[in-house]
């Protein structure tokens, strides 16, 4: 097989993960109906991966991180269950709810029966901590109820701690625990850290950080051992805005002390179409691959409306915790093997479709085309129907290599709550040089009979195209409603040329600096990277093109050094990065 060929059969993925997300109840009452997931739990048990998450009647089995399979669970979970922790032994699988009190710990030996035994049928209250309902009246030596936002984790000695915590007034907690007396508490919790705002700029409130008003959450804790050291993370500032982002805390023992990892936040997304990153999971592949997981938000039609995104990850020689969000919403290759640099998992594919113009074959006023290229979830198009036939149609404006679209549906007044056997997706994909000589594409089949929020469709041979359309078959929601149609693949032409920084200077306030550069004819977007070292710039934040090239970085740390650097992208490909210079 050619180099080529090879590439082609090779095994892709997107963010927002593909997978069925599930239809909220919260807002029943209201006739509010979105699909969500969000706060996910991966962990590999034995030969497969098992992801767990807010808001589903069970949870997800895949062999590659690329496919996920839902499994339906017997037992679980007994109340709508919330940032479940999981955890393997290499024997069991242990799941825990978020609580504001008591509550079975669950176990099983067999993930994919989705069948759960009872491992300890109620945990014991946790120390000193006041009754749910009660959090304002928090006294001295007392905690607030719990575990909400829990993780378990297994130390290298057998021995067993629990973390918590979701609160802008109280820290992230920890204690050990010891299976052997059913799940009983060691000592009293103790509290680990809190977020701090006026140091930390990542964890400050609101859009872009701009809402110091109100105190950030520290929450989500995840535990990860490296190298002899503990890595607690945790995210902040809130899962309903664009920096939503996981932080981390090093220590050399599981209670601490932590000490605040210089280089925060570790995984950070505020630009793109997924933005966000927090509250996640960092986990191994079976080929020794760091990733970490989070939450991206869309919230249409409630604040907690939110997806889930996984990001390659890595630790240095040193110890330094990071993750790649670089095009972390651009196709990436499936891991087969051990990857000595994150970014190689970069399928190099560019986005086609940005702010091209769409013909659809009906359109509900107010809900036009265009919406459908604007890379914004919070926008969309509505068909006048739902029904076989709709079509889109995203005109490239020439004649490019295609390999992947991903649709992304968005609800509108959907109607639905819960399952039932009519959530499920199914539609055709065509391209054409012309616009009336059409071939297939890739398809979503009718036989699959599960429902794609976020359905991404590689093509299993590139085609070079001009239009390439959605041809509709079936969406359970009661109207079809699509926020982005994005196509990947590559143009002809040349590279953009490599932008020059003009200016990266910190403000008085040194939690945020200004960054400015050249404007390169031609580039579609930029990506501002930065970090501790001019080898280690780790943390991205892309911008669109077409405003002024400058932008303010918010989510820097008080009194901290940074190295800046710039490259720009088009729908060929990326430009050199600049090189990085010290911001003053």
């Amino acid at each position: 097989m050619s180099a080529a060929n090879a590439a082609e059969k090779r095994a892709t993925w997107i963010n927002p993960v593909d997978i069925d997300y599930k239809y909220d109840f919260t807002l029943e009452h209201q006739g509010v109906s979105f699909r969500t997931g969000a706060d996910p739990a991966v962990v590999l048990h034995k030969d497969a991966y098992y992801l767990f998450m807010t808001k589903a009647d069970g949870y997800w089995r895949s062999s590659d991180l690329v496919r996920w399979h839902f499994i339906p669970a017997i037992r679980w979970p007994f109340e709508g269950n919330v940032a479940p922790a999981a955890v393997s032994d290499g024997n069991k699988l242990y799941i825990m709810q978020s609580s504001f009190g008591p509550r079975p710990l669950l176990s099983t030996t067999n993930p994919a029966s989705g069948t759960l035994d009872f491992e300890e049928r109620m945990m014991e209250k946790l120390p000193d901590s006041v009754p749910a309902g009660q959090e304002d009246r928090v006294g001295k030596g007392q905690i607030p109820p719990g575990p909400w936002d829990p993780d378990l984790f297994r130390d290298d000695d057998g021995r067993w701690y629990l973390y918590w915590g979701s609160s802008n007034l109280y820290p992230i907690y920890g204690i050990e625990v010891d299976p052997s007396k059913h799940w009983s508490y060691i000592g009293k919790p103790a509290p680990l850290f809190l977020a701090h705002p006026d140091l930390h700029g990542w964890e400050r409130f609101g859009q872009d950080h701009r809402s110091e008003q109100t105190r950030p959450y520290a929450e989500g804790s995840w535990m990860t051992k490296h190298d002899g050291h503990y890595y607690l993370q945790y995210a902040a500032p809130g899962t309903e805005y664009n920096v939503y982002a996981n932080g981390v805390y090093v220590g050399d023992s599981p209670l601490g002390p932590f000490t605040y990892a210089p280089y925060n936040p570790i995984s950070y997304r505020p630009g793109g179409y997924a933005t966000g990153a927090g509250h996640g999971s960092t986990f191994q592949d079976r080929h020794g691959n760091w990733w970490n997981t989070g939450t991206t938000w869309i919230g249409n039609n409630w604040n907690f409306e939110r997806r889930i995104v996984q990001y390659p990850a890595g630790f240095t020689a040193d110890g330094q915790m990071y993750a790649s969000t670089r095009f972390g919403d651009f196709p990436h290759w499936a891991a087969t093997s051990r990857v000595s640099n994150p970014d190689d998992l970069f399928t190099g594919w560019m986005l086609l479709s940005y702010h091209k113009p769409v013909t659809a074959s009906s359109t509900r006023a107010g809900f036009e085309a265009k919406n459908v290229t604007d890379e914004d979830p919070h926008t969309f198009w509505v068909a006048a129907r739902n029904a076989a036939g709709e079509t889109l149609t995203v005109d490239l404006g020439a004649v490019m290599t295609v390999r992947a679209v991903q649709v992304n549906f968005a609800d509108y007044q959907s109607t639905l709550f819960g399952d039932n056997s009519e959530i499920w997706t199914a539609f055709n994909l065509l391209g054409s040089k012309d616009g009336k000589h059409w071939i297939a594409l890739g398809v979503v089949p009718a036989t699959e009979h599960r429902d794609r929020p976020n359905a991404y469709v590689p093509f299993p041979v590139a085609a070079r195209v001009r239009y390439v359309r959605y041809d509709h078959i079936h969406a359970g929601a009661a109207n079809l409603a699509i926020s982005d149609m994005r196509v990947f693949g590559k143009a002809d032409g040349k590279l953009p040329l490599t932008p020059q920084i003009v200016d990266a200077a910190h403000e008085a306030d040194s939690r945020n600096a200004v960054i400015r550069w050249t404007a390169i004819p031609g580039a579609i977007g930029y990506n501002i990277r930065w970090g501790l070292r001019p080898d280690r710039l780790y943390q991205t934040h892309q911008v669109w093109a077409g405003s002024d090239p400058i932008v303010e970085l918010r989510a820097l740390t008080a009194g901290q050094s940074y190295w800046v650097a710039i490259e720009a992208f088009n729908e060929t490909g990326v430009s050199e990065l600049s090189r990085p210079i010290l911001m003053r």
